[in-house]
């Protein structure tokens, strides 16, 4: 693996945001999610994600429509949207669309790439453990091992690297993308909104145990 370069990497712009979450889901693999200022580092490639359709997605969050709770997906894109869940633990997601469209992105899993026994220090995991895919595979823990949670990071911009946590490209070209059906839900749980790199070990899932099959979508060389 190449040694990452931190003095190279480019913070994605705001407008990457303003889409269909489904395109910025797709385009958001191969990115890194990065912790922190300075030399002081953690980051991890993003290699799953789920998109979410807003009030017109009966699985999402803004459904039933604003609420204190949710407010961040309805206001303007490239925003962290941070909930805590089975009182166990944080998710992170990016709002996508203008304002007022409620649609965004879950990251589910990231491929350790700097920073890795800060992020193991901050799961409680041994630092000589050797399972680096325990660390940030599947949605509450990239959320751990980069210390996001809702009352720190909720509404901060991800396109900005001064707020401490924002989404960078370093020009890696992330090669077959494919598509299952969202993991964990019980509603619109048929549609193929999750989205991974095919073959890379860090994903949570290798494939949804509602759909033995995946959808191949492009290949990015």
């Amino acid at each position: 693996m190449v040694k990452p370069n931190p003095q190279l990497w480019r913070p994605v712009e705001l407008k990457f945001f303003d889409r269909d979450p489904r395109r910025v889901a797709m385009d958001l693999l191969g990115k890194l999610l990065v912790r922190g200022r300075g030399v002081r580092l953690r980051a991890g490639r993003i290699v799953e994600v789920e998109a979410y359709l807003g009030v017109e997605d009966a699985a999402a969050h803004a459904f039933s429509g604003p609420t204190d709770r949710n407010r961040v997906l309805f206001g303007p894109p490239g925003r962290a949207y941070v909930y805590f869940i089975y009182g166990n633990h944080y998710c992170l997601n990016v709002s996508c669309q203008p304002p007022g469209q409620a649609g965004c992105v879950l990251f589910r899993a990231l491929q350790p790439v700097l920073g890795i026994s800060a992020m193991l220090r901050a799961r409680g995991m041994d630092p000589r453990e050797s399972r680096l895919k325990l660390v940030c595979s599947g949605p509450g823990r990239p959320a751990e091992a980069l210390e996001i949670t809702r009352q720190r990071d909720n509404g901060i911009h991800l396109t900005d690297p001064a707020s401490g946590l924002w989404i960078a490209d370093d020009g890696f070209r992330c090669g077959e993308i494919a598509a299952s059906p969202r993991i964990g839900i019980t509603k619109a749980a048929e549609q193929p909104l999750r989205y991974f790199l095919t073959g890379n070990p860090f994903v949570s899932r290798p494939r949804s145990p509602a759909s033995p099959k995946i959808d191949v979508l492009e290949t990015r060389l």
